[in-house]
């Protein structure tokens, strides 16, 4: 089985929930447990926040997040000026923000970032996929 959703979409703090709800209505679907489901929906959120408050040379993102048996891969694509994720440092205990890329890495079973020499960075997150009993998605595997 394979499903996937790709989206480019504005640089914009509406753009987030929109494809967080879209892609949750297909794991939904496909009968997902909601645990793993939270967690994905924090990971992509995350993600694509980061791509909104932090890329500032660049105007769109594009996310695809697809289903792959029972492994979920999800990419966030900006053309921003790219980061050094080993430089950045962890927030202080009070801090407000700052803590995307430790929920990103505390709940995904594998987390890549690859940055494009100036012209921005992807980040892949994986995360395997348990399903409800009867589930649609453990029924279209194909392993």
């Amino acid at each position: 089985m394979e499903a996937t959703i790709a989206l480019r979409l504005p640089r914009d703090a509406v753009s987030v929930p929109l494809i967080r709800q879209m892609f949750d209505g297909t794991l939904r679907s496909l009968g997902v447990r909601e645990p793993i489901r939270d967690d994905i929906e924090l990971m992509l959120t995350e993600a694509c926040t980061n791509v909104v408050r932090h890329a500032d040379s660049c105007d769109d993102f594009t996310v695809s997040a697809g289903v792959y048996d029972d492994l979920c891969v999800i990419r966030v694509v900006d053309s921003g000026g790219g980061f050094d994720p080993h430089a950045v440092r962890e927030p202080s205990p009070g801090a407000e923000h700052g803590r995307g890329l430790l929920i990103m890495r505390a709940l995904a079973d594998d987390v890549r970032f690859t940055n494009r020499r100036e012209h921005g960075v992807v980040v892949c997150l994986e995360k395997h996929l348990e399903f409800e009993p009867d589930a649609a998605g453990s029924h279209l595997m194909t392993t």
